[in-house]
């Protein structure tokens, strides 16, 4: 069983983003964050397959958090959900390792990264 985890400060997102995986992949453990702090506590106690990581949240961005969401789960992928379409955005995600997603949040969008990314 794969566990993911969704952090994004809209619910709706989380929700939107959580349905589309349990969809697809019933059997697999969706956890979700509404924020950098909350993802930290998550991953102190859980070693994820997959993250999806919003950019822009109240606190730590996506950009300051991924690095400790890194190191919690050093196999997980992770991909950065953001409409923050500035190049220096993709570029920071691309030195970190991030899959680079813009949103909005699409079935197709989610699923293609993680079939992208299952055998990894």
């Amino acid at each position: 069983m794969k566990k993911v985890l969704v952090v994004d400060d809209s619910q709706v997102s989380c929700l939107m983003i959580q349905a589309i995986i349990e969809g697809q992949y019933p059997d697999w453990q969706v956890m979700t964050a509404r924020g950098a702090d909350e993802a930290t506590k998550l991953s102190a106690s859980n070693v994820f397959d997959y993250i999806t990581l919003d950019m822009n949240m109240p606190g730590r961005d996506g950009l300051t958090v991924a690095p400790d969401l890194i190191e919690a789960s050093p196999g997980a992928v992770i991909a950065l959900l953001t409409g923050n379409l500035q190049e220096r955005v993709k570029t920071q995600a691309e030195k970190l390792g991030l899959v680079f997603i813009s949103k909005p949040v699409t079935d197709e969008k989610v699923l293609s990264f993680l079939a992208k990314h299952e055998s990894d």
